[in-house]
Protein backbone atom coordinates (compact mmCIF):
# COMPACT_ATOMS: atom_id res chain seq x y z
CA UNK A 1 0.00 0.00 0.00
CA UNK A 2 2.95 2.74 0.89
CA UNK A 3 4.34 1.66 -2.74
CA UNK A 4 0.93 2.18 -4.34
CA UNK A 5 -0.26 5.31 -2.85
CA UNK A 6 2.53 7.51 -3.73
CA UNK A 7 2.25 6.44 -7.30
CA UNK A 8 -1.17 7.16 -7.26
CA UNK A 9 -0.97 10.95 -5.66
CA UNK A 10 1.79 11.54 -8.87
CA UNK A 11 -1.01 10.72 -11.00
CA UNK A 12 -3.53 12.36 -9.63
CA UNK A 13 -1.03 15.96 -9.80
CA UNK A 14 -0.45 14.44 -13.49
CA UNK A 15 -3.99 14.56 -14.07
CA UNK A 16 -4.94 17.86 -12.76
CA UNK A 17 -2.45 19.86 -14.80
CA UNK A 18 -3.69 18.20 -17.58
CA UNK A 19 -6.85 18.55 -17.10
CA UNK A 20 -6.43 22.46 -17.07
CA UNK A 21 -4.98 22.48 -19.79
CA UNK A 22 -7.46 20.35 -22.31
CA UNK A 23 -10.86 20.62 -20.77
CA UNK A 24 -11.52 16.90 -20.98
CA UNK A 25 -8.58 15.15 -21.97
CA UNK A 26 -6.44 13.79 -19.29
CA UNK A 27 -3.11 11.27 -19.77
CA UNK A 28 -0.95 9.89 -16.89
CA UNK A 29 1.59 7.19 -15.53
CA UNK A 30 1.47 4.81 -12.81
CA UNK A 31 4.58 3.31 -12.53
CA UNK A 32 5.41 1.56 -16.12
CA UNK A 33 2.01 2.00 -17.13
CA UNK A 34 0.14 4.86 -19.49
CA UNK A 35 -2.90 5.54 -19.27
CA UNK A 36 -5.22 8.43 -21.31
CA UNK A 37 -8.92 9.33 -20.88
CA UNK A 38 -10.77 11.72 -22.85
CA UNK A 39 -14.80 12.56 -22.77
CA UNK A 40 -16.64 14.25 -24.97
CA UNK A 41 -20.39 15.70 -24.53
CA UNK A 42 -22.79 16.47 -27.25
CA UNK A 43 -24.35 18.83 -27.66
CA UNK A 44 -22.39 21.59 -25.28
CA UNK A 45 -25.57 23.87 -26.17
CA UNK A 46 -27.65 22.67 -23.23
CA UNK A 47 -30.55 24.21 -21.15
CA UNK A 48 -29.66 26.20 -17.49
CA UNK A 49 -33.25 24.54 -15.60
CA UNK A 50 -34.41 21.07 -17.26
CA UNK A 51 -32.77 18.19 -18.79
CA UNK A 52 -31.65 17.63 -22.46
CA UNK A 53 -31.21 14.46 -24.23
CA UNK A 54 -27.16 13.99 -24.73
CA UNK A 55 -24.40 11.64 -25.90
CA UNK A 56 -21.55 11.04 -24.01
CA UNK A 57 -18.48 9.57 -25.82
CA UNK A 58 -15.23 7.68 -23.77
CA UNK A 59 -12.51 6.98 -25.11
CA UNK A 60 -9.96 4.85 -22.40
CA UNK A 61 -6.48 3.32 -23.64
CA UNK A 62 -4.08 1.64 -21.74
CA UNK A 63 -0.61 0.68 -22.55
CA UNK A 64 2.90 -0.60 -21.28
CA UNK A 65 5.56 1.53 -21.45
CA UNK A 66 7.92 -0.68 -23.44
CA UNK A 67 4.78 -1.31 -25.56
CA UNK A 68 4.04 -4.83 -23.40
CA UNK A 69 0.96 -5.90 -22.09
CA UNK A 70 0.04 -4.12 -19.24
CA UNK A 71 -1.41 -4.71 -16.02
CA UNK A 72 -4.71 -6.14 -15.84
CA UNK A 73 -7.79 -3.49 -15.06
CA UNK A 74 -10.09 -4.71 -12.10
CA UNK A 75 -12.45 -2.11 -11.24
CA UNK A 76 -14.15 1.07 -12.52
CA UNK A 77 -15.62 3.14 -9.97
CA UNK A 78 -17.29 6.26 -11.78
CA UNK A 79 -19.06 9.50 -9.90
CA UNK A 80 -21.64 11.47 -12.30
CA UNK A 81 -22.16 14.94 -12.25
CA UNK A 82 -26.05 15.55 -10.36
CA UNK A 83 -27.11 17.79 -13.24
CA UNK A 84 -27.73 14.79 -15.43
CA UNK A 85 -30.43 12.02 -15.53
CA UNK A 86 -31.42 8.47 -17.37
CA UNK A 87 -34.58 8.14 -18.28
CA UNK A 88 -35.84 4.50 -18.27
CA UNK A 89 -39.60 5.38 -18.59
CA UNK A 90 -41.07 3.63 -22.02
CA UNK A 91 -37.30 1.74 -22.84
CA UNK A 92 -37.31 -1.64 -23.21
CA UNK A 93 -35.13 -4.08 -20.67
CA UNK A 94 -32.48 -6.90 -21.63
CA UNK A 95 -31.78 -9.63 -18.89
CA UNK A 96 -28.37 -11.30 -18.79
CA UNK A 97 -30.24 -14.89 -19.09
CA UNK A 98 -31.59 -13.12 -22.76
CA UNK A 99 -27.79 -12.10 -23.52
CA UNK A 100 -26.44 -14.93 -22.38
CA UNK A 101 -24.28 -17.28 -24.94
CA UNK A 102 -24.33 -14.54 -27.63
CA UNK A 103 -22.35 -12.70 -30.29
CA UNK A 104 -22.52 -9.00 -31.08
CA UNK A 105 -24.64 -9.68 -33.68
CA UNK A 106 -26.65 -12.28 -31.85
CA UNK A 107 -27.03 -10.22 -28.98
CA UNK A 108 -28.09 -6.33 -30.94
CA UNK A 109 -30.80 -8.41 -32.76
CA UNK A 110 -32.41 -10.08 -29.72
CA UNK A 111 -32.26 -6.73 -27.24
CA UNK A 112 -32.28 -3.85 -30.30
CA UNK A 113 -34.62 -1.82 -28.23
CA UNK A 114 -32.39 -1.63 -25.33
CA UNK A 115 -29.35 -1.02 -26.81
CA UNK A 116 -28.44 2.33 -25.49
CA UNK A 117 -24.87 2.24 -26.20
CA UNK A 118 -22.15 0.92 -28.91
CA UNK A 119 -18.19 0.98 -28.85
CA UNK A 120 -14.98 -1.29 -29.05
CA UNK A 121 -13.09 -3.16 -27.00
CA UNK A 122 -9.17 -3.98 -27.30
CA UNK A 123 -7.07 -5.88 -25.27
CA UNK A 124 -3.65 -7.46 -25.39
CA UNK A 125 -3.31 -11.52 -24.61
CA UNK A 126 -0.40 -13.43 -23.71
CA UNK A 127 -1.32 -17.35 -23.60
CA UNK A 128 1.39 -19.87 -21.97
CA UNK A 129 4.03 -20.53 -24.62
CA UNK A 130 2.49 -17.98 -27.14
CA UNK A 131 3.22 -14.52 -28.63
CA UNK A 132 1.62 -11.80 -27.42
CA UNK A 133 -1.78 -10.94 -29.68
CA UNK A 134 -4.40 -8.38 -29.77
CA UNK A 135 -7.82 -9.15 -29.73
CA UNK A 136 -10.86 -6.76 -30.16
CA UNK A 137 -14.58 -6.98 -29.95
CA UNK A 138 -17.87 -4.48 -30.11
CA UNK A 139 -19.07 -3.50 -27.27
CA UNK A 140 -22.92 -3.31 -26.60
CA UNK A 141 -24.42 -1.22 -23.57
CA UNK A 142 -28.31 -2.40 -23.08
CA UNK A 143 -30.59 -1.07 -20.44
CA UNK A 144 -31.21 -3.39 -17.74
CA UNK A 145 -33.77 -4.34 -14.88
CA UNK A 146 -33.59 -2.17 -11.79
CA UNK A 147 -31.18 -4.02 -9.32
CA UNK A 148 -32.65 -3.15 -5.69
CA UNK A 149 -34.65 -0.34 -6.94
CA UNK A 150 -31.52 0.95 -8.95
CA UNK A 151 -31.57 1.36 -13.18
CA UNK A 152 -28.56 -0.74 -14.86
CA UNK A 153 -27.00 -1.52 -17.61
CA UNK A 154 -25.77 -4.94 -19.04
CA UNK A 155 -22.29 -4.35 -20.96
CA UNK A 156 -21.63 -7.25 -23.30
CA UNK A 157 -18.47 -8.15 -25.03
CA UNK A 158 -17.21 -11.21 -27.09
CA UNK A 159 -13.64 -12.96 -26.67
CA UNK A 160 -12.39 -15.24 -29.17
CA UNK A 161 -9.37 -16.58 -27.16
CA UNK A 162 -8.60 -18.79 -25.21
CA UNK A 163 -12.19 -19.93 -27.00
CA UNK A 164 -15.01 -18.08 -27.86
CA UNK A 165 -16.94 -16.42 -25.28
CA UNK A 166 -19.79 -14.06 -24.18
CA UNK A 167 -18.20 -11.58 -21.75
CA UNK A 168 -21.63 -9.65 -19.55
CA UNK A 169 -20.59 -6.96 -17.13
CA UNK A 170 -23.85 -5.71 -14.86
CA UNK A 171 -23.43 -2.21 -14.48
CA UNK A 172 -25.77 -0.60 -11.70
CA UNK A 173 -26.46 2.96 -11.00
CA UNK A 174 -26.48 3.93 -7.33
CA UNK A 175 -28.05 7.61 -6.56
CA UNK A 176 -25.25 9.46 -3.91
CA UNK A 177 -25.00 13.40 -2.28
CA UNK A 178 -21.09 13.61 -2.99
CA UNK A 179 -20.99 17.94 -3.94
CA UNK A 180 -21.01 17.87 -7.57
CA UNK A 181 -21.70 14.41 -7.87
CA UNK A 182 -25.21 12.71 -7.82
CA UNK A 183 -24.78 9.37 -9.18
CA UNK A 184 -22.04 6.63 -8.92
CA UNK A 185 -21.82 3.41 -10.53
CA UNK A 186 -18.84 0.35 -10.11
CA UNK A 187 -17.59 -1.89 -12.46
CA UNK A 188 -16.02 -5.08 -11.88
CA UNK A 189 -14.36 -6.05 -15.33
CA UNK A 190 -14.43 -9.70 -15.86
CA UNK A 191 -11.06 -11.80 -16.72
CA UNK A 192 -10.01 -11.71 -20.25
CA UNK A 193 -9.39 -14.60 -21.85
CA UNK A 194 -9.60 -16.91 -18.85
CA UNK A 195 -7.11 -14.33 -16.78
CA UNK A 196 -4.03 -14.15 -19.61
CA UNK A 197 -5.27 -10.67 -20.73
CA UNK A 198 -5.25 -7.03 -20.03
CA UNK A 199 -7.42 -4.19 -21.54
CA UNK A 200 -5.78 -1.82 -23.76
CA UNK A 201 -8.91 -0.16 -25.70
CA UNK A 202 -12.07 1.03 -24.46
CA UNK A 203 -14.15 2.94 -26.79
CA UNK A 204 -17.94 3.84 -26.07
CA UNK A 205 -20.78 6.09 -26.61
CA UNK A 206 -23.70 5.65 -24.91
CA UNK A 207 -26.88 7.98 -25.55
CA UNK A 208 -30.32 7.52 -27.92
CA UNK A 209 -33.42 9.48 -27.90
CA UNK A 210 -36.58 6.95 -27.36
CA UNK A 211 -40.55 8.10 -27.83
CA UNK A 212 -42.93 7.34 -25.14
CA UNK A 213 -46.54 8.51 -25.36
CA UNK A 214 -46.12 10.52 -27.89
CA UNK A 215 -43.19 12.13 -26.25
CA UNK A 216 -39.38 11.65 -27.79
CA UNK A 217 -36.84 11.74 -24.82
CA UNK A 218 -33.24 10.67 -24.55
CA UNK A 219 -32.13 7.49 -22.50
CA UNK A 220 -29.16 9.66 -20.72
CA UNK A 221 -29.93 13.88 -20.25
CA UNK A 222 -28.37 16.33 -18.72
CA UNK A 223 -28.44 20.48 -18.43
CA UNK A 224 -25.51 22.86 -18.02
CA UNK A 225 -24.67 23.95 -14.56
CA UNK A 226 -21.66 26.78 -13.74
CA UNK A 227 -20.03 26.50 -17.85
CA UNK A 228 -19.23 22.68 -16.90
CA UNK A 229 -20.48 18.61 -16.76
CA UNK A 230 -18.12 16.77 -14.80
CA UNK A 231 -17.13 13.03 -14.11
CA UNK A 232 -14.66 11.22 -11.30
CA UNK A 233 -13.31 7.69 -12.00
CA UNK A 234 -10.89 5.71 -10.45
CA UNK A 235 -9.34 2.72 -12.35
CA UNK A 236 -7.84 -0.20 -10.29
CA UNK A 237 -5.31 -2.45 -12.04
CA UNK A 238 -4.82 -6.00 -10.96
CA UNK A 239 -1.11 -5.03 -10.02
CA UNK A 240 -2.52 -2.72 -6.98
CA UNK A 241 -2.04 0.67 -9.22
CA UNK A 242 -5.34 3.00 -8.95
CA UNK A 243 -5.23 6.04 -11.25
CA UNK A 244 -8.04 8.90 -10.09
CA UNK A 245 -9.41 11.01 -12.68
CA UNK A 246 -11.26 13.97 -13.13
CA UNK A 247 -12.81 14.65 -16.52
CA UNK A 248 -14.70 18.05 -17.46
CA UNK A 249 -16.79 18.56 -20.38
CA UNK A 250 -17.46 22.11 -20.74
CA UNK A 251 -21.09 23.27 -21.80
CA UNK A 252 -23.02 26.83 -22.70
CA UNK A 253 -26.66 27.96 -22.23
CA UNK A 254 -27.78 29.14 -25.69
CA UNK A 255 -29.03 32.66 -25.59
Amino acid sequence: MRAALPRALAAALAVGLLATAAAYAIRGEIGDTVLSVTATLRPRALPAHRNAPVTLRDVTRIKHRDGSQPAALKTIVVQIDKHGSIARAGVPVCTMARLAETTPAQARRRCRGALVGTGVGKAKVTLPGKATVQISSPLSFFNGPRVHGRPSLIAHAYETLPAPKTLLVPIAIERVAHGRYGYRAKVQLPPIAEGYGSATLAEAKIGRVFEHHGRKFGYVNARCAGGRLQVRGTLTFANGDFFPTTLVSPCHVPR
